[in-house]
This record gives structure tokens, C-alpha cells and sequence, in this order.
């Protein structure tokens, strides 16, 4: 669409210009003639092609609307073409009257270019599908007859055993009936913890199996598993946003019932008393093309363009314009945790000695060195903690990893451990206290021949401007909330850290949904920010879903804005950009509509007894008048400090 906007838009302009030398409107204004054997035939037949090609767009829009019983701006355009297009046709064969062809080729190309610099800051939403769709595997390893068979996802029903490898995305739903590992659900939960499954436990289509084997039980395939409802919300909320209607739309409707309501009383009343029919239609069609919106068509898309100019220059990508022109109501923000207010990353946070002959930094020595064997976010946490401090790695062999509970090596000469608390309590391994340890976070316990010696404390650090982003947003008279499928301790300690208004914890992609609808119904204006494909649906649920830009590809292309930098700042940007956006939409509007309310009684002939009645070169000159006052005060937007 936004390229066959563009191909109309220039060679419609470039057949306008032989089509203004030829109007003998255009030559009186201007002060110069051009007359040749044929030339009116030349020039209608040039409008001709302008109208029904150039103009197609806006003609079965006219029907679309119709179709709808929602006139709006197609209507109008529509209208106002067709009128002037077949008065204007009717006096090239003989009808006194005069020719409107440049005001119906200007019109068609300034709405062309409105639509063509609007379309190019909107991007489909149906590539958000896509990318949800992509998430699944292709294919999977089904055991059968104790046989492997290498099957399409399609051909897996209810009841199949499929085996999972290391690294393999899970194929469908299903339960774990032999093997155990880690399974990295992030995709639905949006934490980067990868989380445990043994027999019995339910896996996820999608979700990447890490370093164990698998055999998973299908529970759910096609149109019943977790992914495809996923993908199911989102088109459900992506179409339901797609009927918000803009502020442009709004005024075309009321400006189209205003243009007809005085157009056809104008009609009759100068057809029965005291004129020709001649005159009549002159007036009508006067009354119509002076109400063709060319400033109005204008108002809204250079807004638009500007808007999305500074914006892009301050690493925020609009891609709906209604939804970023909505954003000025927004009175919630929900921020989704992991990779939004915090940086999706394990990092070491505390690293703390229990017995004097190591310290802190020989306990980090050890855990990274046996860690660079491992593929593990917490190992990769630890490695570049070690880096950063300049720890040098000891030489490790014997190198295993332990299967649910962590890794051990010989280093120097001594068996070493890396454990989880879990690990600890199973093998009745005596724990030292906590003492102060800062916070909540993953725990990572160091063991020398069945000794523990120290820990390390892994946590997801909060983003520096997260704060600063809460309070501007609050001083802004807005509410934040966060979203999490983390766990309760954790979330409500980013939660306290952040002075958030409140939080909700351990949920899947379609309670974050239900909890934006939630909030919705209690009448607030919701804005939901996040970076995973478990925020999609909250995301297209949300009045504005914003994505941040270090997010994947299904949240991105789901989301209304990008917040290219991923910083939580930029949502403040975001909605005092689109306040002052909606301030200048509301003045342009003023001067687009206030002439079309200005001109058109005096178009109609209300004044005519006392001797004033608009002409079409007039109408022509406050018609133009109006577009570059709309066009100058659209530049004058600033981003607000």
C-alpha cells in the first residue's frame, strides 16, 4: 500500500502540472494563456486520468465507509471529486459553468501525499503473526516402535512421544515421561532463568531444551497449544485496535455531513427562487469543492511526519499513528520487568567467603574458571564478573556437569562444586548463614571436596534510569505498575526499590493480557511496555503497547511505538511528544475546518443581496492560504523539555 500511495502520488502530480497550465482559472490568477485546438478535450482527458486512477484509493474507500455507515475522510474526498469531476466534465460538453479540474487534481494529490508520509511510519501488524509463528520448529523426532522418525509438527497428534535433544525447541506441548533437564521458557515467561523439568512436568511448544534429553508425552498441537492461543490473542487485539478511530476520521465525518447539509439546500434553494439551473449547480458544486479538504487532509499527516521526525531522532519509532496520538490520555504505565525496568541479564551482585583460607576473589577465581566450561546465563554472570576484575582461570579437569544441580571439576588437585541450594539440601549439606546478603537473587554455592567455602549471588540488575522514569511518569500524573512472570520476592523488591503503585507476579503471556484488561475496565488508559514474546499480548491488548528495542522481534512487531534505546526515559518522552502532537493536530484542525466553516455560507450565497459571493478563484486563494498556515504551524513542533 504505502509503495502504489507513492507511484499514484507522483505520477498524479506530474500529470497536475500540464492540467494547471491548461485551466483557465489557473492562467487568469496568473496572468498568462494557453489556448490550442482541443485543449479543454486535452485537459479533461488528463483530469480523467487523475480521477479514476490517481483518485481509485479514495473512491473505493467512499464504498468501504458506506459499507460501514462510517462516513469519514474517504467520504468527504470521495464526494467532492466525483462532483467536481462530473460538473466540470458536463461543461467541456456544453454546459455553461467553469471548469473545477485543478481543484480536484490538487485535492487528489495532497490527500495521495497525506496518506503516502503517513503510511511510512506504519508498519503491518500482521508481521507480528509472522514472527509468533516462526517461533515453532518445523519438524519433530517422533519415537515410535522404539524407532526414531523425523515428522512435520503438523503430522503430531494427542498422545505421541517425541524426544527432544539438547538445544532442540520443544515441538508441541506436552508432559516430560523420561529424562530430565533445563528448559529455557523465556519466550513465555519472559525471565532468563532456564527452569527444570523432570518426569511429569509440562513443557511448552517453543520453549528450547538446554544440555539434557527429553521425552515429551504431546498434550497439545495446532489450534490447542499455548503458543497458537498466544497467536490468537494478539490477532484478536490487533483487530480490535485496528477500528480506533483518529482524530482526522472524526472531523472528515462531521465536515462531510456539514459540506452535504449545506450543498443540497443550497441546490434547491437558488433552483426555486429566482435562478437558473446553470447557477444552481454552480452553487452546489462551489458549496462541495470549497469544502474539499485539502488543508484538513494535510492537518493531521504533517503533524504526523513531524512527530515521527523528532521522534525517530530521539530513538522512538512510531508505528501506529492512532495509538500514538492516543497516548496523550494514557493515565497507567505497566511495565514488564526483565529486559524493561531491569536488564534481562544474570550479574553478580555479592560474592561472599566462609572460610579464611579463600576470599571473596579466590571464591570468584573458582566458580568462573569451572563456569567457562558451561553454556549457562549464570555462568556466563560469572565469567564476566571475573573478567572485569582481571581474574585469570585455573586450569580445570575432570570437567561434569551435574544434571539439576549444577557442576563440579578438579582444580589443583581438589574436587570442586558448584551448587544449588536445592542441591545442598538434598545432599544434607550443612548451609553458613545469609547474613546481609543484598536482596533476593540465584545462589551459586562453591563446595571444595564436599566443603562449602563460599557463594555467589546472582541477581537481574535494575536499569539506572528506571527510577528516574517512575518518578518523571508520577510527576506526570501517571500510575506504574510492573508485570512479571518472576517470582513473588523478587518482584516485590524491584517493585519497593522502584516506588512502583503495585505489581503482579508469576504469570504466563495471557494473565499479563487479563490483568491490562482488568485495568482497562476500571477506566484507565493503559500503556504496557515490554521486550518478550510473553508480553505480545498485553502488548496488542494495551491502548498503546510500546516495545523496547533490545526486545524480540514478535514484541517489536506487535507494539504501536519502539523505544529504540530500551530507555525506560523515553516512555516519558513518548507521552509528552504525543500530548504536544495532539495540541498541534487540534490547532491545524482549527484552521482547516475554520475555513471550510468560513467559506462555505458565503460559497452557498448566503451574502448575496448584499452583493458578496465567494468565486472559485477566491475560494482557490483561502483554500490555499489555509494549507500553508497548516503546513507552517505542523513545523513548528517541538519536542517538549
Amino acid at each position: 500500500m504505502l509503495l502504489d500511495f507513492r507511484r499514484r502520488f507522483i505520477v498524479s502530480t506530474a500529470l497536475t502540472v500540464p492540467v494547471l497550465l491548461l485551466s483557465p482559472m489557473v492562467q487568469g490568477l496568473l496572468g498568462f494563456s494557453i489556448v490550442f485546438l482541443g485543449d479543454e478535450y486535452l485537459l479533461f482527458l488528463l483530469s480523467s486520468v487523475i480521477f479514476f486512477w490517481g483518485g481509485a484509493p479514495f473512491l473505493r474507500g467512499f464504498w468501504e465507509e458506506l459499507r460501514q455507515r462510517r462516513p469519514g475522510m474517504m467520504t468527504l474526498v470521495a464526494i467532492a471529486i466525483t462532483v467536481a469531476y462530473v460538473y466540470s466534465s458536463a461543461v467541456v460538453f456544453g454546459l455553461k459553468g467553469r471548469y473545477f479540474f485543478w481543484e480536484l487534481v490538487t485535492l487528489i494529490d495532497l490527500m495521495l501525499f497525506g496518506h503516502w508520509i503517513e503510511m511510512r511510519s506504519v508498519l503491518s501488524a500482521s508481521r507480528a503473526l509472522q514472527k509468533l509463528a516462526e517461533m515453532m520448529p518445523d519438524r519433530a523426532y517422533l519415537i515410535k516402535d522404539g524407532a526414531l522418525v523425523e515428522v512435520e509438527i503438523a503430522d503430531l497428534k494427542k498422545g505421541d512421544v517425541v524426544l527432544v535433544r539438547p538445544g532442540e525447541k520443544v515441538p508441541a506441548d506436552g508432559v516430560v515421561v523420561k529424562g530430565s533437564s533445563f528448559v529455557d521458557e523465556s519466550i513465555l515467561t519472559g525471565e532468563s532463568r532456564p527452569v527444570r523439568k523432570t518426569v511429569g512436568a509440562k513443557v511448552v511448544g517453543g520453549s528450547v531444551n538446554g544440555e539434557g534429553v527429553l521425552e515429551v508425552e504431546v498434550t497439545g498441537t495446532g489450534e490447542d497449544s499455548y503458543l497458537a492461543k498466544v497467536l490468537h490473542l494478539v490477532r484478536q487485539a490487533q483487530e480490535t485496535k485496528s477500528r480506533t478511530e483518529g482524530l482526522a476520521d472524526r472531523s472528515a465525518r462531521w465536515l462531510t455531513v456539514l459540506a452535504i447539509g449545506v450543498a443540497v439546500p443550497t441546490f434547491i434553494f437558488w433552483l426555486y427562487f429566482g435562478s437558473d439551473l446553470v447557477f444552481a449547480v454552480e452553487r452546489f458544486v462551489t458549496v462541495m469543492v470549497i469544502a474539499c479538504p485539502h488543508a484538513l487532509g494535510l492537518a493531521i499527516p504533517l503533524v504526523s511526519a513531524v512527530s515521527t521526525s523528532l521522534a525517530g531522532q530521539h530513538g522512538i519509532l512510531i508505528r501506529n499513528r492512532v495509538a500514538f496520538e492516543n497516548a496523550r490520555k494514557v493515565n497507567t504505565v505497566v511495565f514488564d520487568k526483565t529486559g524493561t525496568l531491569t536488564k534481562g541479564t544474570f550479574e553478580v551482585i555479592g560474592v561472599f567467603s566462609f572460610d579464611d583460607r579463600y576470599s571473596e576473589e579466590d571464591v570468584l577465581q573458582i566458580a568462573s574458571s569451572l563456569e567457562r566450561q558451561s553454556e549457562h546465563p549464570i555462568a556466563r554472570g560469572i565469567v564476566k564478573k571475573a573478567e572485569e576484575l582481571g581474574l585469570d582461570s585455573l586450569a580445570v579437569s575432570e570437567f561434569e556437569s551435574l544434571r539439576g544441580e549444577g557442576i563440579k571439576g578438579r582444580l589443583g588437585g581438589k574436587i570442586v562444586h558448584l551448587l544449588s541450594r536445592r542441591a545442598l539440601e538434598e545432599k544434607r549439606i550443612g548451609m553458613p548463614g545469609r547474613g546481609n546478603l543484598p536482596g533476593v537473587g540465584t545462589e551459586v554455592f562453591v563446595l571444595v571436596e564436599d566443603r562449602p567455602v563460599g557463594l555467589i549471588v546472582l541477581g537481574d540488575q535494575v536499569r539506572e534510569q528506571a527510577k528516574e522514569a517512575v518518578d518523571a511518569l508520577k510527576g506526570i500524573g501517571v500510575n506504574c505498575y510492573m508485570l512479571t512472570g518472576d517470582n513473588e520476592e523478587i518482584a516485590k523488591e524491584v517493585a519497593d526499590r522502584l516506588g512502583l503503585d503495585g505489581y503482579f507476579a508469576e504469570l504466563m503471556p495471557h494473565q499479563k493480557q487479563e490483568v491490562l484488561e482488568a485495568l482497562q475496565r476500571e477506566g484507565q488508559f493503559v500503556a504496557m511496555v515490554g521486550d518478550g514474546v510473553n508480553d505480545a499480548p498485553a502488548l496488542a491488548t494495551a491502548d498503546v503497547g510500546v516495545a523496547v528495542g533490545a526486545g524480540t522481534d514478535v514484541a517489536v512487531e506487535t507494539a504501536d511505538v519502539i523505544l529504540v534505546n530500551s530507555d525506560p526515559m523515553d516512555v516519558v518522552t513518548l507521552i509528552l511528544l504525543a500530548r504536544a502532537t495532539y495540541k498541534k493536530m487540534v490547532q491545524n484542525l482549527f484552521w482547516a475546518v475554520g475555513y471550510n466553516l468560513f467559506t462555505i455560507p458565503l460559497a452557498a450565497g448566503v451574502l448575496t443581496k448584499y452583493g458578496i459571493l465567494v468565486s472559485p478563484a477566491i475560494g482557490a486563494l483561502l483554500m490555499s492560504l489555509s494549507t500553508v498556515i497548516v503546513a507552517m504551524n505542523a513545523r513548528s513542533l517541538r519536542l517538549p523539555r
